[in-house]
């Protein structure tokens, strides 16, 4: 049986990450996606189990705890990580799971599966960024500002990651992150 594949996917807020992934995910369905859990509350039509688990900041909090979580962060006053059972239990499947994961994160996680594959998705501009942010009409400005901090931050590691994806066109954005998957399970069949 093929070993299970780890590909974790960082970027900035509003980079379009779930959107290449989601892509990805249409044109291959073999790929399992982690759901994320989250205290943060849910944006419009958003939904629970699908997008993330949404949950209390008490109930996150019994999840560290209890060591339920491969990794998480505290990222603009809410928590967002990842169930560990579930990543478990697909890898020893065989199967590829991609976590979609913030730059923290990403970290954790490769300390912990030094094999995993990380793939970095940027945004074209700067300026596009912050023009994405405001498009989607969730944030306060006050909020965008502290993303877009966040997010000049999170490219200076850039060389933390095996891959780089430059969002220019979801379309070429998912290719190449499939591409980047391919490669790689080809590599631990050898």
């Amino acid at each position: 049986m093929n070993p299970g594949l780890l590909v974790v996917v960082s970027g900035p807020a509003g980079v379009g990450k779930g959107t290449v992934v989601s892509r990805a995910r249409e044109k291959n369905g073999d790929i399992v996606f982690s759901v994320s859990v989250t205290s943060r509350l849910p944006r419009p039509g958003e939904k629970d189990g699908q997008n993330y688990f949404f949950v209390t900041r008490e109930r996150f909090e019994e999840m560290i705890r209890n060591g339920e979580l491969l990794e998480w962060v505290e990222y603009c006053g809410n928590y967002y990580g990842t169930p560990k059972a579930y990543v478990e239990q697909e890898l020893s499947k065989g199967n590829v799971v991609l976590l979609e994961i913030e730059v923290e994160g990403a970290n954790n996680v490769k300390k912990m599966y030094p094999d995993c594959i990380t793939v970095f998705i940027t945004p074209p501009s700067l300026e596009e960024l912050r023009r994405r942010l405001e498009k989607r009409g969730t944030e306060p400005p006050d909020v965008i500002e502290k993303r877009m901090k966040r997010a000049v931050e999170e490219m200076k590691r850039l060389d933390k990651y095996d891959y780089v994806i430059n969002n220019i066109s979801v379309e070429e954005s998912a290719r190449q992150l499939l591409d980047i998957i391919e490669k790689e399970r080809k590599r631990t069949k050898i």
